[in-house]
């Protein structure tokens, strides 16, 4: 509470006066000759040394963390890919990609270090500004002692401290443990996305680099027995269409291109025999992918070779709203599948959204309806490709042939956006025609000019 008076630190002359009337009441007159203490002025410099402290706290301590997090992570980077060197051949296609990836992490060290010493600079002078602040506001402190004859700010500092600690003491009750369930999208148990390091395996496929275009990947939530497979749809047609999936039984049997099989994807239908573009996702034993030449998610079985679909309601298809860099763009890549750890989504562009990014969360089952729909203000051929984490969709843009950088985060759960990340990671060549994240393994599958790469996503 705010004291209008302190008792203590004023002098009250009591002047009594006894008034002979038919009641014989007794009145007193109380005139208060000392000063009030100036408690606003208190609370005005408490703000002011608060709002230092921010400052101080908001422009030093958070990006000189950030910086030094990311320096940690490169310099991991840097002593695995060395350890990779050593073991590679030096007149083979491994050990030049691997010279090349450590010169480039060289140069991201070097241009954090640049970084950091801009920082310090920047950091003394924003000091040498808030000294003359600091000093003010101790003068106008030091005038405040001449009223606390009852140690008033120290006691409102006490109380200060004693109501943090009730709050948290309270906070600490209401805990409680929190239940085994999935995550919900957005509450990622892991934290935040912090790096992309790798590539921590790098190969092109069977065909070579014939095909440029293409998915590849795991099962998030594999059939019996095929937790260790791994799946390829190369578009064999003109860079466009595909209609079957090859297999591999482990990662030794893909590194020796020795094939579990090719399922071959079969209608009656002709828009739904044929996949087009590389937005292709594998989930619970079943592909889901654009369905040829029309704006629907199809769903073909891997046991039964049944196919079900759903049409997305105005998304652009055929190359109206690819992913696309400067001024080129990737071709039907209109419609992108995604997994996450709450299942499946599927990312597109819609005229009615401005050709802007639009996500939804499909069910993964034969119904393959859509649950909720967001519209983002992201316009889709400003970026080169998306994947999902924990509920969040990340974006990335096209920096150089070397570097691809996430930029972009929509939270489904808070629908936050925001556009200021900046993870980059490297490429073996230019363009990513395909990314889809894992939550089995926490690896991102790319697909990079008929390569196949992975890459760790390290939260915290």
């Amino acid at each position: 509470m705010k004291p209008t008076i302190i008792f203590s630190s004023v002098i009250l002359l009591l002047l009594c006066s006894i008034f002979k009337v038919q009641t014989e009441d007794c009145f007193c007159e109380l005139k208060n000759l000392g000063q009030l203490f100036p408690m606003q002025k208190l609370e005005e410099i408490d703000r002011a040394f608060t709002n230092c402290i921010d400052v101080l706290a908001q422009e030093q301590l958070t990006e000189v963390d950030i910086l030094l997090d990311s320096l940690h992570y490169r310099l991991l980077n840097l002593q695995e890919d060395m350890g990779r060197l050593e073991k590679e051949n030096d007149d083979g296609i491994y050990g030049v990609i691997s010279l090349r990836i450590i010169e480039i992490e060289l140069s991201e060290i070097g241009d954090l270090i640049l970084k950091l010493n801009s920082t310090s600079h920047r950091h003394r002078a924003l000091t040498g500004n808030l000294a003359p602040q600091v000093k003010n506001l101790k003068s106008e402190l030091e005038k405040l002692t001449d009223y606390d004859r009852m140690e008033v700010v120290k006691k409102h500092h006490e109380n200060k401290k004693l109501k943090r600690h009730l709050s948290d003491c309270q906070a600490e009750l209401k805990i409680t443990p929190a239940p085994n369930i999935t995550p919900a999208p957005g509450n990622c148990p892991f934290g935040h996305l912090l790096n992309v390091s790798g590539p921590h395996s790098y190969m092109t496929t069977v065909y070579g680099t014939s095909y440029p275009y293409g998915s590849w990947g795991m099962d998030p939530k594999p059939a019996p027995g095929k937790e260790g497979w791994y799946w390829l749809v190369a578009l064999t047609n003109s860079n466009i269409y595909a209609n079957y999936i090859r297999t591999y039984s482990s990662q030794s049997a893909l590194i020796a291109s020795q094939s579990a099989g090719d399922v071959i994807i079969t209608s009656s239908n002709p828009t739904t025999n044929s996949l087009i573009g590389p937005g292709s996702v594998m989930y619970d034993n079943a592909l889901y992918y654009n369905c040829y030449n029309y704006p629907k998610v199809c769903r073909f079985d891997m046991t039964t070779k049944s196919i079900h679909s759903v049409e997305l309601p105005g998304a652009g298809y055929n190359n109206k709203f690819p992913y696309c860099h400067l001024t080129s763009c990737y071709t039907y890549t209109d419609i992108d599948l995604l997994t996450d750890e709450s299942g499946l989504w599927v990312v597109y562009a819609s005229e009615a959204n401005f050709g802007n990014v639009v996500l939804s969360r499909l069910n993964a089952s034969i119904t393959l309806n859509i649950l909720q729909t967001w519209n983002t203000s992201l316009f889709k051929k400003a970026i080169s490709n998306t994947f999902m984490a924990c509920g969040v969709l990340y974006a990335t843009r096209y920096v150089d042939k070397d570097i691809e950088e996430i930029f972009y985060a929509l939270d489904t759960t808070t629908g936050m956006e925001r556009g200021n990340l900046s993870i980059r990671f490297r490429k073996v060549s230019g363009i990513v025609q395909y990314l889809n994240y894992n939550p089995r393994d926490h690896l991102l599958y790319v697909y990079n000019d008929a390569y196949i790469l992975t890459y760790q996503a390290v939260f915290g």
